[in-house]
């Protein structure tokens, strides 16, 4: 299988997405608040920082199981996901 590696770009969107489903859901939404401490208001407006989306996509992959629902959510790869956080953080 080959897979389309990340750019920038791609990496930003990707985590957008998995911000607005990770902010959408009962449990992660507040679980990533508390880790983060970031505000609703503040992380709404910060969403497109690439610090803030990598932040998100590194508390996804700190925790498995939110890595699986989130990527089966979106219907990518967990492997994706944690690319598109070290793209972020590059």
């Amino acid at each position: 299988m080959i897979t389309k590696s990340l750019n920038h770009d791609d990496a930003a969107l990707l985590a957008l997405r998995a911000l607005a489903h990770v902010a959408g859901d009962d449990e992660l939404g507040p679980r990533l608040l508390a880790v983060t401490g970031l505000d609703p208001a503040e992380l709404r407006a910060r969403a497109g920082d690439p610090v803030v989306l990598a932040a998100v996509l590194e508390f996804l992959t700190s925790h498995e199981p939110s890595l699986i629902k989130v990527a089966d959510a979106l219907d990518v790869k967990p492997q994706r996901l944690a690319a598109a956080q070290g793209v972020l953080e590059a």
